[in-house]
């Protein structure tokens, strides 16, 4: 008989068993069977499906601070992480292998002595009450009903009670049987099996029921687990029976027994021992951040934001959230904890929760684009909130990044940074200088209040900065007209193109519109009149104090795969935007607004004079009102970090919060950077070139 005659003989016979349709079947030599036959049934290794050579088993992601060990949430549809066999108890190990398959290391895959036993147990009883199925028949039923990459339709087949499906999975174990180890084999068991209240693999098992690790479990609590896997839904002592799986305990310890595997007397006490659950629940997602820390989630939503427009996790949306749910990552975010706490505690001081202004607040690291804290006085959840407000105390809106509902709100003059390195590029040095009347009339055309005739004409904040005045001395003092007419001598569409370069973005549709197709009659977007969000503008000012180097915004420190590999994705994506010597040279004006003095001594006072004298380090920034002080803005910036904050109310643009809060807001970023500079040596920015800084001419107007 050909090999090949012999492998449909064997499927024919095996499948009749399979099928009950007699006895004669199961009483088949085991020395033919074994010998010959189930060698020829089982399929070459090569033509396994992949996904049993190397079975994507889902796992969570999970998120953590960058302190590596801080949790932040977890992300998953099926809680599992897999662990190696060393690190599960050896009770656990033999609980399992007596409940599901005590024969393991004798049986090459299919256990015919058990089929027999099964097939002869049911005829008698007149219904199926005992499984066949070994326990690597169980895992590669397991495998294929959790492949992440079938449709919900493909695992209902892989699992379906045929007598053909069962076919495939004695010769798909019997393959696995020849080319693992029985360990191999096990562990990957036990990292798949289901134990039940959305527990998948012994590793979750073990910490959801019992708060701990497998390498720790317990006679007790191994017996338990072991026994969930035949009925995970039913018996399930947190949600389903509690009673039931005692029972089950108790079978499983009388199976160990029965194998040798336990003293009768260590079953007994094990048995007799109270159900002692300590459960926990992986959180799951931004909404699972702990109460305690809810703050985080807003960074956690931003988080999920910058994963999903991933290409690396997949080509699109839905499948970069797969990979982020099933994909096993552990991801070391740029959260830190302490420099959160400080910002989310100065942002509450100011306003609080119920308060109907908002003071969304961004920390980045120079450099690199790390993100080290996101804050606003808000509760991050769906709960409802009172009178109709859409943002208040409650929101999953993004209102420190901006994205989907939020579209951001004007940060006044703090845009004037745009018009300083648009003029220091096109050849503009810092010394220029303008006479700057209480009004000026541009060629820009506007209309409404602003407008002279049809032309913006924009007013000075106080007379008492009208007159001449250098870039340092306007920025300083954040002269109107000055910038208006600097705008005008550069070209509104280079000053629009240089705060895209930094990182701005438009998501106004106005904005959007303005950008792309008016650019240069845009004469107003010198005072800030866009809308952005704290995260673009700390990262703006973030690029200068890095010295012309652009970063994008980035959530994380590290990311790994299920398989202990980095992912490039984590690591920071960084290009030079503007020359170091126009940097340092916006730097050096930038100083001048927060009390610091610039490198050639241009300084004659600022918005915030206090915020250098207090923090007790180089510093540069700026602050920024709206029209009517609708929105207040502050940015500071060293060369190790960037902090951003705007009060806004979300929910009504013209509800205006005042210019009051603006000194209180300035001491708020001081204690801020205070705890985040912490046990940091203070830098110095570097000089710019007096090629930047001078003009033996003093430009002045119409020069």
């Amino acid at each position: 008989m050909t090999r090949a005659h012999l492998n449909k003989l064997m499927t024919v016979l095996l499948a009749g068993l399979l099928a009950g349709l007699g006895l004669a079947v199961a009483a088949l030599p085991a020395a033919l069977v074994y010998g010959v036959g189930l060698s020829a049934l089982a399929a070459p290794y090569t033509e396994l499906p992949n996904t049993l050579r190397t079975p994507p088993t889902p796992q969570r992601s999970n998120l953590y601070a960058n302190d590596g060990s801080t949790l932040i949430t977890s992300f998953y549809q099926e809680d599992r992480v897999d662990v190696p066999l060393h690190e599960v108890a050896p009770v656990m190990r033999q609980a399992i292998l007596a409940a599901e398959d005590a024969r393991f290391y004798q049986h090459r895959g299919v256990d015919l002595r058990g089929v027999v036993r099964a097939f002869t147990a049911n005829q008698r009883d007149g219904a199926v009450r005992q499984g066949a199925s070994t326990l690597t028949m169980q895992y590669v039923r397991n495998v294929l009903a959790s492949d992440p990459r079938l449709t919900e339709a493909q695992r209902k087949a892989a699992t379906e009670v045929t007598s053909a499906r069962k076919v495939q999975e004695v010769r798909y174990a019997l393959a696995l049987e020849r080319e693992l180890s029985k360990d191999e084999i096990l562990a990957r068991y036990l990292n798949i099996a289901y134990f039940g209240a959305g527990a998948y693999g012994v590793a979750a098992a073990s910490k959801r029921y019992f708060t701990k690790s497998p390498a720790n479990l317990t006679l007790a609590e191994a017996a338990l687990l072991a026994g969930l896997v035949q009925s995970p839904h039913t018996d399930d002592p947190l949600n389903g029976d509690a009673d039931a799986a005692l029972q089950r305990r108790a079978y499983v310890l009388d199976q160990m027994v029965e194998s040798g595997q336990l003293a009768a007397d260590d079953a007994t006490r094990a048995a007799a021992e109270p159900l002692r659950l300590r459960p926990t629940e992986t959180p799951n997602d931004c909404a699972a951040v702990p109460a305690e820390q809810n703050d985080w989630a807003f960074f956690c939503d931003w988080f999920t934001r910058w994963w999903n427009s991933q290409e690396a996790f997949g080509s699109t949306v839905d499948e970069r959230q797969l990979a982020l749910r099933r994909g096993g990552y552990e991801i070391v975010a740029s959260l830190d904890p302490a420099v959160q706490q400080a910002a989310i505690g100065q942002v509450r001081q100011i306003y609080s929760e119920n308060h109907r202004y908002a003071l969304p607040t961004a920390v980045v690291q120079p450099g690199t684009g790390r993100v080290l804290a996101m804050a606003v006085n808000r509760n991050y959840g769906v709960q409802a909130n009172p009178d109709g407000w859409k943002n208040r105390p409650n929101t999953v809106n993004q209102l420190v990044a901006g994205g989907g509902a939020i579209q951001g709100y004007q940060a006044g003059s703090t845009f004037k940074l745009f018009t300083v390195l648009a003029a220091v590029e096109a050849g503009l040095p810092l010394n220029t200088v303008f006479d700057a009347p209480d009004r000026i009339v541009t060629r820009f055309p506007v209309s409404g209040e602003a407008s002279c005739d049809g032309n913006w004409c924009p007013r000075n904040a106080s007379s008492s900065v009208d007159g001449e005045h250098t870039m340092w001395s306007a920025f300083g003092k954040s002269v109107n007209t000055y910038f208006a007419w600097l705008t005008e001598r550069v070209g509104a569409d280079r000053v629009v193109e240089m705060a895209e370069r930094l990182g701005i973005v438009f998501r106004a549709p106005g904005d959007e519109q303005l950008a792309r197709h008016g650019a240069r009659e845009w004469g107003p977007f010198t005072l800030g009149v866009s809308a952005t969000t704290p995260l673009d503008l700390a990262n703006a000012y973030a690029t200068i104090a890095a010295e012309g180097r652009w970063c994008a915004p980035l959530p994380v420190v590290r990311i790994t795969d299920a398989a202990g590999r980095t992912v490039t994705a984590g690591a920071p994506d960084c290009r030079q935007v503007v020359a170091r010597d126009v940097a340092r040279a916006a730097v050096d004006a930038a100083r001048c607004p927060v009390g610091d003095q610039s490198m050639y001594r241009g300084c004659e006072g600022g918005t915030a004079q206090e915020l250098r004298s207090r923090l007790g380090r180089p510093v540069a920034g700026k602050t920024g009102s709206s029209e009517g002080y609708g929105t207040e803005s502050i940015v500071a910036v060293t060369p190790q970090l960037a902090v951003a904050a705007i009060a806004t109310n979300p929910d009504n643009p013209r509800d205006a919060v005042g210019h009051a809060v603006q000194a209180r807001m300035a001491d708020g970023v001081v204690e801020l950077m205070s705890v985040a500079l912490r046990g940091q040596p203070p830098r110095d920015f570097v000089p710019p070139s007096e090629v930047t800084a001078f003009d033996v001419t003093r430009t002045r107007i119409g020069d």
